[in-house]
């Protein structure tokens, strides 16, 4: 029998009996149930288990904390519940909203990356019309023109696959149905007015070209056909049959029903999201500059994504892109006066590099490591983005294709006529939001010294040698780990240990030792060191949710490691612009095995210094 067997069965038991479980899977630390009712579990009795760390009811998640020991112990639950595995993006969110803003960031985020190039390259080609050096007829634009536009243009081919896969349909019959919609000879009859009947039925032609909203609705209903289809048929035919009628049916279904009130309803969306701005351009643009990045430290940003994307296939052109360029420099001016303030080296640093990052369109760094912690600069750096976003509204200033993060944004804001007012508006805009900023931090904000902050105080650095050293396993920036937005981690259930603001997507070994556990997520690793110390580096905060996206294993449970070896990497860009925060806690999980963990670090770290020290 598993020696997690009987904890696998108290847990359920307290968590309400088997009956009352929806589903459940596991992360880096912890068991995550999907519980029917909540008020029939246990959690206080739970918390006292000897094999519980805490637990967290958290997001409609009902979390028993176990620690490196939580794959086993979850292989035993399901066991003994005769439960089904299950990813998290399986999981069921919890209220509509959260639902929305889940299927959102999933259909979306993995296209953003080429949608932003492809919204350079349109940028770069109106700077070379506007200066003259190329024109609308000549062969080099209209080749690099074919490159700029062709995802725009056939985005319902890209989304038709991601949408599909969000939805736990075949991805390629999504880009099939995708295809259908810009499907030369049916474009060619709608652009020359010609009329389509399909047996008998009137087919109300429209461009669907650049589209959103019907491909989306079309391939959530392909997935509900191919589910019908594949629970009826023998496996021998399924592979063909269900993506047969799954075509058979949602083609036509698209073009009679689904295309059209999509297709009004996206007009309507657009037209009401311009009504609004005609309201007031200066508030609709000050607020996005203001609260911007609040929106995106709770993941709510992700509701904007789709209307960005719908107003520029619609209306031609976006303004919500003007107040991120304008809350994204305020943040850059609040780093700046800090870094000028600032009389610690390691702080200037950091602000320093996060100030360069700010300037490109990551902000993290600069938000989490500096302004986010000192609490005024953040609120300043909002008011510099409100005070950008006045700018933009007064001199009408548009995008008019998706770009990229900060300075990157501003080509695209160039419109067909060219250089005007309205361009020359994103940058003085960008000049007053880091104006303004820096103005009020520098003036506003007293920046404490080192020897003055009462968090190295409360927790002073070893200098000697004393006790098993633990190296930094990531460069960044050491904070203390009750900052942490985990109660989880902050609180010091798992153990003692320290966090890091990462500057780079490399995990290194911390010391001589073995993996205990690399997550099939491949967010989170355990090593034992040669003297016994287990160690967790959980790269970002659930982050488990990307189910190893963007992230890379290079090494495998029970392999032997030198400090210094790589043991994962990561796409640090791709994971802050899903969403995530990539703070990551460093955690002697065995931490009640001895006298008392330490912090030797504070502020900017190389990979070979040593954060810890652990005491027998």
């Amino acid at each position: 029998m598993s020696q997690y067997k009987a904890l696998a069965d108290d847990i359920i038991r307290h968590v309400g009996g088997k009956d009352n479980v929806k589903s459940v899977f596991h992360c880096a630390t912890r068991l995550r149930f999907k519980l029917k009712d909540e008020k029939k579990a246990d959690p206080e009795t739970l918390k006292q288990h000897d094999g519980v760390i805490t637990v967290v009811q958290s997001g409609g998640q009902f979390q028993v904390v176990i620690g490196n020991n939580v794959p086993y112990v979850y292989q035993d639950v399901v066991a003994a519940g005769g439960f089904q595995t299950s990813s998290n993006e399986e999981e069921e969110k919890t209220g509509v909203f959260n639902r929305l803003i889940d299927v959102i960031a999933g259909i979306f985020t993995p296209i953003l990356g080429p949608m932003a190039g492809s919204g350079l390259l349109k940028g770069l080609l109106a700077i070379l019309v506007a200066l003259g050096l190329l024109t609308q007829d000549m062969g080099t634009y209209i080749v690099l023109n074919a490159a700029a536009d062709a995802l725009f243009y056939f985005l319902p081919v890209i989304l038709g696959h991601s949408a599909a896969k969000k939805f736990g349909g075949n991805p390629y019959i999504g880009m099939i149905i995708g295809g259908a919609l810009v499907y030369p000879a049916i474009v060619a009859m709608q652009g020359a007015g010609e009329t389509l009947t399909f047996l008998n039925l009137p087919v109300v032609l429209m461009s669907y070209a650049s589209s959103v909203i019907p491909i989306i609705l079309a391939t959530y209903v392909s997935s509900k056909v191919e589910t019908f289809f594949n629970k009826r048929t023998h496996e021998a035919v399924r592979n063909f049959t269900t993506p047969m009628m799954a075509l058979l049916i949602v083609v036509p279904l698209t073009f009679l029903a689904i295309g059209p009130v999509a297709t009004y309803a996206s007009q309507g969306l657009a037209n009401g999201y311009s009504f609004l701005y005609g309201l007031s351009p200066i508030v609709a643009i000050a607020f996005i500059g203001a609260f911007w990045q609040v929106l995106v430290m709770f993941g709510l940003h992700w509701g904007l994504v789709p209307i960005v994307i719908n107003n520029l296939a619609v209306v031609g052109m976006d303004t919500i892109v003007v107040g991120v360029l304008m809350a994204t420099f305020g943040q850059v001016g609040a780093t700046l006066a800090i870094t000028l303030k600032a009389r610690d080296p390691k702080t200037k640093g950091l602000g320093t590099s996060s100030s360069i990052a700010g300037v490109f369109g990551i902000t993290e760094p600069a938000i989490y490591g500096l302004t986010l912690p000192r609490k005024k600069p953040f609120v300043f750096g909002m008011i510099g983005g409100a005070a950008g976003g006045v700018v933009g509204g007064m001199l009408g200033t548009a995008a008019y294709a998706m770009g990229g993060l900060g300075v990157f944004s501003v080509p695209v804001m160039i419109p067909a006529t060219g250089l005007d007012m309205t361009f020359y508006g994103a940058l003085i805009g960008m000049v007053v939001a880091t104006v303004v900023s820096f103005g009020l931090t520098y003036v506003l904000h007293k920046e404490v010294a080192p020897t003055e902050t009462p968090r190295v105080e409360s927790a002073p650095v070893l200098t000697d040698h004393v006790g098993t050293p633990v190296s930094s396993p990531v460069k960044g920036e050491v904070v203390a780990l009750d900052t942490v937005r985990d109660e989880v981690f902050s609180s010091g259930a798992m153990g003692k240990g320290v966090a890091i603001m990462p500057s780079e997507g490399v995990v290194y070994a911390p010391f001589d030792g073995e993996v205990i556990t690399i997550f099939q997520s491949k967010h989170a690793i355990g090593l034992r060191s040669d003297s016994g110390v287990e160690v967790l580096v959980h790269v970002g905060l659930d982050t488990v949710q990307l189910e190893g996206q963007h992230f890379e294993a290079h090494v495998e449970n029970g392999q032997r490691v030198k400090a210094g070896d790589v043991l994962v990497t990561f796409d640090l860009e791709a994971i802050t612009k899903a969403g995530y925060d990539t703070i990551t806690p460093v955690i002697v999980t065995n931490t009640g095995n001895y006298l008392d963990v330490l912090p030797t670090h504070v502020g900017v770290v190389e990979p070979n210094h040593d954060v810890l020290r652990v005491l027998a």
